[in-house]
């Protein structure tokens, strides 16, 4: 408790520089890109697309609410976009920032948290999308969309936890990176976002123990019941208990390793 607290003070305190080294991250993604910032939207479309194609048209899959395969897509797989760009970018913050860590006098630990914000400046303008196919399809804004926030929230917090322990193992082992890819690629498939879990739980009940161990099964379901079903987080009260558990004893297993590892961080980068 007493590393969360002094990391707490650290980011208040530093709010100011956290935020300009975070708008200027922004910036260098695509600084020499001919497109610009068009690149950062083309990947996402196209991974939506083809599940559209692959699920909708050809797979004729139908989702559990009465809407077309895409409006329920989209707000469970926004937030896996955010988790993906997020982990993969404070994983290897250390290395990018380098010049920073071997600055004594440069809380280190800032680090992770300038590029949770980074991203969130990328997520914040999927949200806008999301908002704008939904209301272009016809749905009027609900006071459930605002959980939105509660959600992205939630969504940080376990990154940032998962984060601190990757950034500073992949200052010692350089292969956390690929091992992040890898588990991406294929912790995607583990939740419930391109396919409805009841196609699984309705012949084996037992899975949907499982599905509900997976923290960002909480995250996903929490961005379709305030985009889809206007259900608000306080009913389901043992998943949030669950994943806040969850999430509180990662960020701090992650901080804390993250701490014990840093006074070697110059000598290794």
């Amino acid at each position: 408790m007493h590393l969360t607290l002094k990391l707490v003070r650290e980011i208040i305190s530093g709010r100011k520089l956290i935020l300009e080294l975070a708008k200027a991250d922004f910036r260098k993604r695509f600084v020499g890109s001919y497109f610009g910032i068009i690149w950062m939207f083309i990947q996402p479309v196209a991974t939506v697309l083809v599940y559209f194609f692959v699920f909708q048209l050809g797979m004729k899959a139908t989702p559990p609410v009465p809407e077309p395969y895409v409006i329920w897509l989209i707000p469970g797989i926004i937030p896996w976009f955010f988790f993906t760009d997020t982990i993969s970018g404070i994983t290897g913050c250390m290395q990018e920032y380098s010049y920073l860590v071997k600055k004594m006098a440069f809380p280190v630990e800032l680090l992770p948290a300038i590029k949770l914000l980074s991203c969130l400046f990328v997520h914040l303008c999927f949200i806008v999308i999301m908002m704008a196919v939904f209301l272009f399809s016809g749905k009027l804004p609900q006071p459930s969309w605002i959980q939105i926030i509660y959600y992205s929230f939630a969504a940080g917090m376990l990154t940032l936890g998962l984060g601190y322990f990757t950034s500073s193992v992949n200052v010692f082992f350089k292969d956390m990176s690929q091992i992040v890819s890898i588990a991406l690629q294929f912790g995607m498939w583990l939740v419930p976002i391109m396919y409805w879990e009841g196609m699984f739980t309705v012949d084996h009940p037992w899975m949907e123990i499982l599905f509900k161990l997976n923290p960002f099964y909480y995250i996903v379901t929490g961005y379709r019941d305030s985009m889809l079903t206007g259900a608000a987080f306080f009913q389901r009260p043992m998943n949030t208990l669950y994943f806040w558990c969850f999430t509180i004893a990662v960020f701090y297993l992650g901080l804390k390793i993250f701490v014990r590892l840093r006074p070697h961080f110059s000598d290794v980068l």
